[in-house]
């Protein structure tokens, strides 16, 4: 999906009705909004908590310090490891250390509901669908987050829901 198409649904997921418009710029179409008094902000993260800020929902940034940082370092993560990838191999190292990461965690930050996990979801979506049974077994904590986060008030919009299987069916998911 693209960045502007992302920008688009957190907006609204947001309770934004702005309507900004967005272009990208360079071979990577990194997202460019025009504010209407100031300068353009360029990149994902930074149009995304811009678009936080507007919506007066700062708490999606973190409420404490270290929450801030773990916000701002999965942000990074969604950026550096996630839109790099178009293979299905290079997405499953992605979501073999998220999966383990998960392990104990119901969001990124632990037990709270952030920005990271929005963006995060976005730009596993087009990886996640296309999993069979059998890898989503494999990466349970993963395909739990995801489920969770699909179900959030707002979240999912358009994108097609994914399908989670509760009961296993595969008893030696390595």
């Amino acid at each position: 999906m693209a960045a502007a198409a992302e920008l688009t649904l957190l907006e609204k997921s947001l309770g934004l009705s702005k309507g900004n418009k967005y272009s990208a710029q360079g071979e990577r179409q990194i997202p460019v909004l025009q504010t209407n008094n100031g300068p353009s902000l360029t990149g994902l993260t930074t149009i995304a908590a811009h678009l936080v800020k507007q919506a007066n929902k700062e708490y999606l940034l973190g409420s404490t310090a270290e929450e801030k940082a773990v916000v701002q370092q999965w942000l990074e993560y969604r950026v550096t490891r996630v839109d790099g990838h178009s293979s299905k191999d290079g997405i499953h190292t992605v979501l073999k250390d998220l999966n383990s990461y998960l392990e104990d965690k119901v969001y990124l930050t632990g037990y709270n509901f952030t920005l990271a996990d929005i963006l995060l979801y976005y730009g596993l979506h087009r990886f996640i669908v296309d999993l069979t049974v059998q890898e989503k077994e494999k990466y349970l904590n993963v395909s739990r987050w995801f489920c969770h986060i699909q179900h959030c008030p707002g979240i999912r919009q358009h994108l097609s829901s994914v399908v989670f299987i509760k009961n296993r069916l595969y008893t030696n998911s390595q």
